[in-house]
């Protein structure tokens, strides 16, 4: 982890940009953008529909909002020159009018992106999507939205060599979530996590992971070092959380909160 500097600036630990939420989903936007906010971005902006801006400036006040034109869904990407990383997927769901939002997204090329959720599913539906594909790219699916992208089932017999599969055609790192999570970049290389525990399986806690990696992505670590080091963070908050909760009532947001105390322990 790199230390921060006395005499910096908001500027200097990049600008995120979160496309995420949708009627109904809007929870996915606001733990992604606290995940993101508690991971030292110095700007996040997060895409929704007119239906969660007042959900996000009342939830994450420190997240500014860009307001689709569609009042339920991903319809239109905004600009996306001023940002340093991008992530979209959380809660987007799978409308027509989203599928398309997601491919002019794409062929924008946007550097440092972030795939997760209805977004992954996006791409497993419409696999000509994934040629347009920017290098190091990461992928953040649990085995369901994997076994759909890989359109084979995902077990712990395969799932090593199918993510070994996708990160070398695809030059892109897949974030394989679950019980000792896997990280496989385009190189071959494979890291297995040691951090986290079964309160974790609980809905939300990807969302708050995609906010990390996004957060440590847009300052700048490369695309295997935000990975690895998302998802060591994310499971060690959770597991500074389970100490003071418990492994039945853990939430998402418990994840979140305790980020702080993840990072203390590393930096």
């Amino acid at each position: 982890m790199r230390e921060r500097k006395a005499d910096s600036s908001k500027r200097d630990y990049g600008h995120a940009l979160i496309i995420a939420g949708s009627f109904g989903m809007m929870g996915a936007a606001v733990l992604a953008s606290r995940g993101c906010m508690r991971s030292g971005v110095g700007l996040l902006t997060a895409h929704v529909p007119s239906c969660g801006y007042q959900i996000m400036q009342i939830s994450i006040p420190e997240v500014m909002c860009s307001v689709d034109s569609s009042s339920d869904c991903f319809s239109v990407p905004p600009p996306i020159e001023k940002f340093d990383a991008i992530a979209v997927g959380p809660g987007i769901g799978r409308a027509e009018s989203t599928v398309r939002a997601t491919e002019i997204l794409l062929r924008s090329k946007p550097a440092r992106l972030v795939i997760d959720a209805d977004a992954i599913n996006i791409l497993a539906s419409n696999r000509d999507l994934l040629e347009l594909l920017p290098e190091q790219t990461i992928f953040t699916p649990h085995p369901g939205e994997f076994s759909r992208l890989m359109e084979v089932k995902i077990d712990d017999n395969n799932k090593i060599d199918m993510q070994r599969q996708f990160s070398e055609k695809y030059h892109a790192i897949v974030v394989l979530k679950g019980h000792e999570t896997t990280i496989s970049a385009p190189d071959g290389r494979l890291f297995k996590n040691t951090t986290g525990n079964p309160g974790m399986a609980t809905a939300g806690s990807g969302d708050v992971l995609t906010g990390v990696i996004l957060a440590l992505r847009a300052q700048g670590y490369s695309a295997s070092e935000a990975a690895c080091i998302g998802v060591f963070l994310h499971g060690l908050a959770g597991d500074f959380a389970v100490m003071n909760k418990s492994e039945y009532s853990l939430i998402s947001g418990d994840i979140a909160e305790y980020l702080s105390s993840a990072f203390k322990e590393l930096i």
